[in-house]
């Protein structure tokens, strides 16, 4: 039988699930980085009130989500997350095609993201899907990668 795989808004009842699973996702960062990244820290609470954020899910567990925010003229890719239960799947280009339709929608055609420069494998996934390295700004002890795509 397939795998029902849907996405979602969130909602304040999500923000637990959501904290939980962005904390899972990046926890294989700490070692790399010596300290939590960001989106483990962020208030999820107050994201879920002001960010849009939609969930996957696949036969009714939580396995990805997709933070966006809309900046006037693009949207910002605030966080994704993939349980690593579920990485290596597509959930992470699903969910980048998911925010391409979304900026169509709300009629922008610049997309932005940034990373930390020490997740390359990151920085390699959104160059692979057409995301061009805008600028790197110092970050804590690290650089922060900006990064965008046109599309539409």
């Amino acid at each position: 039988m397939a795998e029902e795989i849907f996405l979602r808004a969130a909602t304040d009842a999500d923000v637990g699930s959501i904290r939980a699973l962005t904390r899972e996702a990046y926890g294989k960062w700490v070692p790399l980085i010596g300290r939590e990244p960001l989106p483990m820290t962020a208030d999820y609470a107050e994201a879920v009130r002001k960010h849009r954020i939609d969930l996957l899910e696949a036969d009714g567990e939580l396995v990805a989500l997709i933070e966006m925010v809309a900046g006037g003229d693009h949207l910002l890719i605030e966080n994704i997350a993939v349980s690593p239960r579920h990485q290596g799947r597509g959930i992470g280009r699903r969910l980048l095609a998911h925010a391409e339709q979304v900026a169509a929608s709300l009629g922008v055609n610049d997309i932005r993201l940034y990373t930390n420069k020490r997740f390359v494998a990151n920085v390699e996934l959104y160059m692979r899907h057409g995301y061009a390295v805008d600028r790197e700004e110092p970050l804590k002890d690290g650089f922060l990668v900006h990064m965008s795509k046109r599309v539409g």
